[in-house]
């Protein structure tokens, strides 16, 4: 199951992770062995670093992924074992990371290359694509640790999954194999040799999309999912206007009009 992206430029060395570049499109790969576990240094250290990806309109795609056998095995427990209000908060801190990502103006994509578990699984579900290893497993098992899934887990899973099914798997502290996760839609795509290259395709594909148009529609999805119908109209409207400006736009329906390959630049 250990499979890890290749990358070109090291932008940023952090500590459990490198932010590396290859064209259009940013990695982010976690490496903290040995489960790639989250503390507060991590996050802290990612908040500060990810604005300069997800602003960078040079930068059309991201791609998260993992060192090892693990994409993230959740907290450290080490960590979490101190009950103290002070350590919980710093460690929700982790909600800020899943929301640059959620609203990041181009595509996110989670490579999950090994187990995604607890705050791993918590990111992924921020993220636009999510390809996870056949021989990985996702879930949330913290209930049977006498905890439970408080960094976004207990909220973004039942807006995937419903009410019910969320309730069951997190009580339970299911893990599922990658045919499980697939099939109660979790994860978009299943990949097994073929991992790397799957992960690349996709990457490559979604770059050459019209990106901040996307960035549009995910801000408008996100942000209309909970309002009133008529407020969630008037804020589709401002992202159409704000859409005119585009020169992807302009680009799109011209070579419609052409009749070829429009050539978008994520402007």
């Amino acid at each position: 199951m250990e499979s890890e992206l290749n990358v070109n430029t090291s932008i940023v060395d952090g500590p459990g992770f490198q932010i590396s570049l290859d064209g259009p499109i940013a990695t982010i790969l976690f490496n903290r062995p040995p489960a790639n576990t989250i503390d507060p240094e991590l996050i802290e250290a990612l908040i500060a670093a990810l604005p300069s990806v997800t602003e960078n309109r040079e930068i059309r795609c991201i791609v998260i992924s993992g060192s090892g056998n693990a994409f993230i095995g959740g907290a450290d427990i080490r960590v979490m074992r101190e009950l103290k209000p002070a350590t919980y908060r710093a460690m929700r801190r982790w909600i800020e990371v899943q929301e640059l990502l959620e609203y990041a103006p181009k595509p996110v994509i989670a490579a999950l290359n090994g187990h995604t578990l607890g705050g791993g699984a918590e990111l992924a579900l921020a993220c636009d694509l999510r390809i996870l290893h056949k021989a990985a497993t996702f879930g949330f098992p913290e209930s049977r640790l006498g905890i439970f899934p408080g960094a976004g887990g207990s909220q973004r899973l039942p807006r995937l999954l419903g009410i019910h099914q969320a309730k069951r798997m997190i009580m339970n502290g299911d893990r599922l194999n990658a045919e499980d996760a697939l099939a109660h839609g979790l994860v978009d795509i299943i990949a097994d040799d073929d991992f790397n290259s799957v992960v690349g395709a996709e990457a490559r594909r979604l770059s050459e999309l019209p990106t901040a148009t996307i960035g549009l529609i995910k801000q408008v999805i996100v942000d209309g999912q909970h309002l009133p119908l008529a407020d969630a109209l008037d804020l589709e409207e401002d992202a159409v206007m704000a859409n005119l400006a585009l020169e992807d736009a302009a680009e799109g329906l011209q070579a419609f009009l052409d009749k070829r390959k429009a050539v978008f630049t994520g402007k």
